[in-house]
């Protein structure tokens, strides 16, 4: 099968299409016989060398793909949605999924929404399985002891993680702030449902979302960036509020004001999707498909796609990706 390899760390020319074996089914699996691969940013990291490959997880970059479902066992208790031969599926993996075929745990694989194409379907899983994890069940977004539904901000909203944010919130009743880095992106971000856009350039988010929430501060943060944001952030939450940490753009390394923690009950919380079990995943895989699913259906929210390119310019799609210029996903195609 044709794939895309990291000949070695460095710039988006290192990815090369090259030939590979199909992969062989661990028990669990399905093979997908793929047609679009989502990119995501811990593509770009691996590619450089910052994100490790997982034990026994293909060498291959790729977290999420669509396509059909070709050969597996499918008569499991982990076919929670009657997938067959032939069925149209997107799929969160440890890897490979810059490939033609991919294997995925059954339980991670997800019937593509009513409505959607494999370019859309594969721009959903490692956004919308993160955002879940993360905003829902770590960061608990839902409602105050006063019954009124909890305020969330995004940082990036842009970014695939950010649409995703930012739509989901909205969907299910949360006002939501996200910052973006020109006056262009933060309309963007508006565009998709967020009540306010913060151009971080020119604004302080601290300042415009203490003005919005009447001086309360936000309930959530989704942090992407870290580093001195995280001060900031801890300044613009209400009491009791948390941030959740998915990434580090902005560096790893930040001070804080364990008082205000220790006064507002805080919670800062962090972490990371790829290594988790597929226990894990498919608790989330579960809660999408009940609670998500049925959103696009009802067209209360949508993939937003920048680009596509064919797979064998993966380099191109990567080195879009670092200009930090898109809004929504880049998808390879097959």
């Amino acid at each position: 099968m044709k794939a895309i390899e990291i000949s070695q760390y460095g710039a988006p020319e290192v990815l090369k299409l090259t030939e590979r074996p199909r992969p062989e089914l661990k028990p669990g699996e399905v093979l997908i016989k793929v047609s679009a691969s989502g990119v995501n940013r811990p593509d770009v990291l691996q590619r450089i060398g910052q994100y490790p490959v997982p034990p026994g997880a293909s060498d291959l970059p790729g977290l999420e793909v669509a396509g059909e479902i070709v050969e597996g066992a499918l008569d499991g208790a982990d076919n929670r949605w009657g997938l067959k031969i032939g069925s149209r599926v997107c799929a969160l993996v440890q890897g490979g999924g810059y490939a033609e075929y991919c294997a995925a745990p059954l339980a991670q694989v997800l019937p593509v929404p009513d409505g959607l194409t494999d370019v859309e379907a594969a721009s959903l899983p490692e956004t919308f399985f993160t955002v879940w994890s993360n905003v829902f069940d770590r960061a608990h977004l839902g409602e105050t002891e006063s019954g009124e539904k909890e305020t969330l901000l995004v940082q990036g909203g842009t970014s695939g993680i950010g649409v995703t944010a930012i739509q989901l919130g909205v969907a299910l009743g949360h006002r939501v702030f996200a910052t973006a880095g020109s006056g262009d992106k933060a309309r963007a971000c508006e565009a998709l449902g967020a009540e306010r856009g913060i151009n971080y350039k020119t604004e302080d988010f601290v300042a415009v979302t203490k003005a919005l929430t009447q001086d309360r501060g936000v309930d959530v943060v989704l942090d992407m960036v870290g580093g001195d944001y995280l001060p900031r952030e801890v300044q613009a939450l209400a009491f009791d509020g948390r941030i959740a940490i998915i990434a580090l753009l902005g560096g790893s390394k930040a001070t804080l004001d364990m008082g205000a923690l220790l006064r507002r009950r805080l919670t800062v919380t962090g972490s990371t999707l790829r290594p988790r079990s597929v226990a894990f995943k498919a608790a989330i895989a579960k809660q999408l498909h009940e609670k998500v699913w049925p959103l696009f259906s009802a067209g209360k929210i949508r993939p937003v796609i920048y680009q596509t390119f064919p797979a064998e310019q993966a380099d191109k799609a990567h080195a879009l990706m670092e200009t930090s210029t898109h809004v929504g996903k880049i998808v390879l195609t097959w």
